[in-house]
């Protein structure tokens, strides 16, 4: 039976089963509307709870790799579930459900272990390792975290980005004023390889050895002299300190918008020109 064929046979259906003509099915009664809405408000509720959840960076503390205005998709599965990794933190028991811990070097969105806020840095020790900083270089279990020099990390000036201190200003080709950071590519001891940056001597740089404990991580920013990590004690609206693994709420995953904060409202055409389309759809 060819398309339209079919579609006169089901056109004749109702008088076939003695309904009368102009009689709603029932895909058409308000009721079927109603249940189709709550199907999809529950599917997207499971696909926010087990799979994936959408984040934004609203600092720089994590550049070059992100930066301010980036909106990235988490993972939940990889790391297990916990009423942390859950939406509205919800009030159920401790610990953690399919609980898996992350490798050095994920990129990874936690609950603050003060005030509960979500934060974004980089997996560098598990429970067991010993982490220490000298001279702004990474110690791991008593060795040093190879450190090469790169290119020097240029970001366009804009709304989201400014040029912070260890920053200068520079000229872009295309006539657009940036800001020019010192880089280096950070490798540790499983493989991984990213970028950080580095403004000279700062107090964070020299951190005495300290054992990360059962059940926690130390996190740093990749952004080394602006991010309060694990180097301090944790403080509410400050520093995170050893973050505990049930705090964990997924894994960065992929790079859905980014926006450079130029964009106006009552401008409809300004949403395309503050897109920074090179990033939308990076993997983390």
């Amino acid at each position: 039976m060819d398309v339209k064929s079919q579609s006169l046979a089901e056109a004749m259906m109702p008088a076939a089963q003695g309904g009368a003509p102009g009689t709603a099915r029932d895909g058409d009664r308000p009721g079927s509307f109603i249940w189709l809405m709550i199907k999809l408000l529950l599917a997207v509720l499971v696909l926010r709870t087990l799979v994936f959840s959408p984040f934004s960076i609203p600092s720089e503390s994590m550049l070059p790799r992100l930066m301010n205005g980036d909106y990235l998709l988490a993972a939940k599965w990889p790391y297990g579930y916990s009423r942390h990794s859950l939406p509205f933190d919800l009030p159920l028991p401790a610990g953690r459900v399919l609980a898996q811990i992350p490798e050095r070097g994920d990129i990874v969105i936690f609950k603050h272990p003060v005030d509960g806020r979500d934060y974004i840095k980089r997996v560098i020790g598990l429970p067991g390792d010993k982490v220490a900083v000298i001279g702004g270089q990474v110690v791991l279990n008593g060795k040093l975290v190879s450190r090469e020099r790169m290119s020097d990390f240029l970001i366009p000036m804009s709304p989201n980005t400014g040029c912070e201190w260890g920053g200068d200003a520079a000229r872009l080709e295309d006539g657009r004023t940036a800001c020019r950071y010192a880089r280096f590519r950070e490798t540790l001891p499983g493989g991984k390889a990213y970028g950080v940056l580095d403004f000279g001597l700062t107090p964070g740089d020299s951190f005495a050895p300290v054992t990360v404990p059962e059940g926690a991580m130390f996190v740093m920013g990749d952004n080394r002299d602006n991010s309060r990590d694990s180097r301090w004690p944790a403080a509410a609206g400050d520093a995170v300190g050893m973050v505990p693994l049930e705090r964990l709420v997924g894994r960065a995953g992929i790079i859905v918008w980014s926006t450079d904060g130029s964009a106006e409202w009552i401008k409809p055409w300004t949403w395309f020109s503050a897109a920074r389309w090179n990033r939308i759809g990076d993997s983390l």
